[in-house]
């Protein structure tokens, strides 16, 4: 895999994982949701309208596109599985950003991606 390819591969990712974030954080300012036969349809239009969800439904699309190019250059068994690499960035993401806490048993598991993708990009 060359530069070029894994700039797009790693776009795609970063982006879904930003999508991620930003809708974690328009969720965050609307609260739990509980729909109802009563409240569908207001609970829709308040999750519209919050501009996070609106930012990550529009990296969801842009990701898509990159993720196609990347994917129309390498093997799927190699492109798919870096799709892990999301993890790692939104549990930083999710630390820095929204104040979630990260124990030693998700660091471990995040050392755990980590070498296995490392060991992907080398086969």
């Amino acid at each position: 895999m060359n530069l070029t390819t894994f700039g797009f591969i790693f776009a795609g990712i970063c982006l879904n994982a930003v999508a991620q974030l930003l809708l974690k954080a328009g969720t965050n300012a609307v609260g739990a949701i509980h729909l109802t036969a009563d409240n569908w349809f207001s609970t829709g239009i308040k999750l519209a309208t919050q501009l996070p969800i609106i930012g990550g439904l529009s990296c969801y699309v842009i990701s898509v596109g990159v993720w196609i190019i990347g994917l129309s250059r390498v093997d799927v068994t190699i492109a798919y599985p870096l799709l892990s690499l999301g993890y790692i960035i939104n549990a930083i993401g999710a630390w820095y950003f929204l104040g979630e806490a990260i124990s030693l048993q998700r660091l471990l598991a995040i050392g755990v991606i980590i070498v296995g993708v490392v060991l992907l990009t080398r086969s």
